[in-house]
């Protein structure tokens, strides 16, 4: 599978008490058009799983080339992931977003399908922001490249 090509990233939420939570991801895909829809998976061993596996919405911080160090930070177990200041509370949601990503897709949790070691998150897009064009982040065979 390292062979597989794919996007990164940074999947967002809060939790219960309004604690930021992210991580790294490489397994986002579009899933429906109408509605639109995204699905994200989430290991079951993921710090994050939790505040995932109760949270009404998530974010998908789409990363550029510029993020590598970020999207290393995200993958890192223990590391304090929002230590910088790279996120901003979103308008309407509160959820945490990349303030140069991609694109963001502020996602409603529609479904959670457990799959084998993983759940996969379904999102329905509530709003979208598209603001920065770099160089999209792509992850293969186990290390940061960009296409071109």
């Amino acid at each position: 599978m390292s062979r597989l090509a794919a996007p990164l990233a940074i999947i967002t939420t809060r939790g219960p008490d309004g604690r930021p939570w992210g991580f790294t991801a490489s397994s986002v895909a579009s899933m429906s058009l109408d509605p639109p829809l995204v699905v994200v998976g989430v290991a079951h061993t993921s710090s994050c799983y939790g505040a995932l596996a109760k949270a009404e919405g998530f974010a998908v911080n789409l990363l550029g080339d510029q993020h590598r160090e970020l999207a290393r930070r995200f993958a890192e177990h223990g590391a304090d992931r929002f230590a910088g200041r790279e996120f901003e509370a979103c308008p309407v949601t509160e959820l945490p977003c990349l303030s140069d990503a991609n694109a963001v897709f502020k996602c409603r949790t529609a479904e959670r399908i457990t799959i084998g070691d993983h759940d996969l998150l379904v999102g329905e897009l509530i709003a979208v922001r598209l603001d920065s064009v770099t160089r999209p982040l792509l992850w293969y065979r186990r290390d940061f490249h960009v296409p071109g």
